[in-house]
């Protein structure tokens, strides 16, 4: 299960560029929540063979009235409570400022490993200004240039180092189910409803617990653990945003779970938290079952549930081969078909398809439906098969690989779920040199 590093700083130092950098690509998770929005970044990085999630998170500003600057403030505290590892980035190019200085005595409480990161170091003359840095506090530094990425791998080197790569251990191999979603969606008293007793605390109140609490289970002949990211903390430590800390708990829970449950709030239907979640663990490719609960409470008709499950869809596309039911943890409507479909859905995930058998069922619809060709090339594939890897992955061998299109990769990937059992799982393919 790979650690949490966070990037804190104040504003424009370049944290976002570093991100970017990292994980390769620009991902961001937009929620909104009393009435501010704002984004998070969220990104899985790897260096030498060591995997971790990176967080973006926003600038510090200290003592600030705007109403924006505060929630970012809370995400920035949470982010350090949270995180493995924090990379604290500060500009050469302005020097040591006030701001600086305040982050760098809040980063000494949290007795967590910082790297010091002085950005925008792209001459011999500003690595020499670098030196100005150790006034901080910190040991030792390290001079980058997000821009370029000169300087990164020194940091990395000694990053991973300190990061714990093996966080969690459990003492049986039994399939891990987790029941994610955002707070107040139901979590806790879904599987309280399952277990027929209040293995949870269950209040109105917005809460979150340090740990995953797992539960052994039983259902339709399969053994499997329950594991449930809610509960409820302490008030005196319930004071930053709920809302990010329930992304952060899912990114772990998530990482180490076979297949998610996620419990979506009826009442407020698929929103942008809980597209973050989803996302999350389609990244992470494990199996995903999508609930939504509170369904008594919901004036409905046989219509109305087929407009909500096609919203559902839509936010999810290109991704549609998930199984969406509608449950009430309260009347206990539909729960346990939801565990059924979560064993159905494990089950597909470890789904192994022959080599011989996969061959015979794709190679024909191939060769009906060949890939077009791409400037007077045509490519041509002649094999497929599975790899031996925990979620699905393909396979494909051509002349060509770099002409096959994401049309097309969809379109195989749309005939192995027709053809195959599929379903809640998602699929990677590859295209390799023949």
């Amino acid at each position: 299960m790979s650690s949490i590093v966070a990037v804190v700083g104040r504003p424009n130092v370049g944290k976002s560029t570093f991100f970017n950098r990292m994980i390769q690509k620009r991902e961001a998770i937009v929620d909104a929540t009393s009435g501010v929005t704002r984004d998070r970044h969220y990104g899985k990085s790897d260096w030498n063979g060591v995997t971790f999630t990176l967080i973006d998170t926003g600038g510090y500003v200290e003592g600030s009235d705007d109403i924006f600057q505060k929630e970012i403030d809370k995400q920035v505290s949470l982010a350090i409570d949270e995180a493995d590892a924090i990379i604290f980035m500060v500009d050469v190019s302005e020097g040591i400022t006030p701001m600086d200085e305040i982050i760098a005595n809040l980063l000494r409480r949290s007795q967590k490993p910082i790297f010091l990161t002085v950005n925008k170091v792209d001459s011999a003359q500003r690595q020499e200004e670098t030196v100005e840095f150790y006034a901080l506090g910190f040991p030792s530094l390290f001079p980058i240039s997000s821009v370029n990425g000169s300087g990164s791998g020194e940091l990395l080197d000694e990053l991973i180092k300190i990061l714990p790569q093996q966080q969690i251990t459990h003492e049986d191999d039994r399939p891990r189910f987790a029941v994610v979603g955002r707070p107040n969606a139901g979590k806790s008293s879904f599987i309280n409803a399952l277990i027929g007793e209040d293995r949870y605390i269950v209040t109105d109140i917005a809460g979150t617990t340090r740990d995953s609490i797992d539960t052994p289970y039983t259902r339709f002949g399969f053994d499997f653990n329950l594991v449930d990211t809610a509960g409820i903390r302490r008030k005196a430590k319930v004071k930053e945003d709920i809302e990010f800390y329930s992304v952060m708990r899912s990114v772990r829970a998530i990482e180490y779970s076979d297949v998610c449950l996620l419990l979506v709030d009826g009442t407020r239907g698929f929103d942008g938290q809980v597209q973050n979640i989803f996302w999350l663990a389609h990244r992470n490719h494990k199996g995903i079952v999508i609930l939504v609960n509170k369904w008594d409470l919901i004036e409905k008709d046989t219509m109305a549930t087929k407009r909500y499950e096609e919203e559902i869809r839509k936010q999810t596309a290109p991704f549609v081969d998930i199984p969406i039911l509608f449950i009430s943890s309260l009347t206990k409507q539909r729960i346990y078909k939801a565990v059924e479909t979560a064993v159905e859905v494990y089950k597909s995930r470890s789904n192994r398809i022959p080599t011989k058998e996969l061959n015979n069922v794709m190679l024909p619809i191939i060769e009906r439906n060949p890939p077009p060709g791409y400037k007077g090339k045509y490519v041509k594939i002649k094999f497929c098969t599975q790899l031996p890897t925990p979620h699905p992955q393909f396979a494909f061998f051509c002349n060509l690989p770099q002409y096959v299109k994401d049309p097309y990769k969809r379109f195989l990937e749309n005939k192995l779920r027709a053809e195959f059992d599929f379903t809640g799982v998602p699929l990677q393919l590859f295209f390799r040199k023949k």
